[in-house]
């Protein structure tokens, strides 16, 4: 099915609102109703999804934005209007997306954290313009905002 023109402008307008109204609420208050795997990755579905779920090596389709723990935006497909494609269990991703993409059916969204060392550890995720800066710092938990557009079986 075609998109209509426009699709993906509106769609980073909603998100954008979204995580600006989310933004306010402390860590604290968001894990109290999340579920917990055994890695330490957690995860608040907003919204169950009817679709497949992934398995290893299957192809997914995600909207996602990520936040620092101090709540600033880090990264975001709706920056660049369209969504990540990627395989899950295959290291394309962060470990704790490997593990929570498996979780998630299509038409999920979730909010997730994810500890620094199932994200980018020690090494941090360096700035790829200054070499002297981090995108995300080492040893940082990251929070995303995650929807599971589409599972490729």
């Amino acid at each position: 099915m075609k998109k209509p023109p426009g699709h993906f402008r509106w769609w980073r307008i909603v998100l954008l609102v979204l995580l600006i109204a989310g933004a306010g609420r402390s860590q604290a208050q968001s894990l109290t109703d999340t579920i917990r795997t055994t890695s330490g990755v957690r995860y608040y579905i907003h919204q169950p999804g009817k679709g497949a779920t992934a398995s290893a090596g299957d192809r997914v389709t995600v909207h996602y934005t990520g936040f620092l723990p101090n709540g600033k935006l880090f990264d975001s497909s709706a920056t660049d209007g369209r969504p990540l494609r990627c395989r899950v269990g295959r290291g394309e991703v962060i470990k704790g997306w490997d593990e929570v993409l498996q979780l998630l059916p299509a038409g999920s969204r979730a909010r997730v954290w994810i500890p620094a060392a199932l994200a980018y550890g020690a090494k941090g995720a360096r700035n790829p313009d200054d070499d002297n800066r981090y995108i995300v710092p080492p040893k940082t938990d990251l929070i995303f905002e995650l929807e599971m557009v589409k599972v490729h079986k």
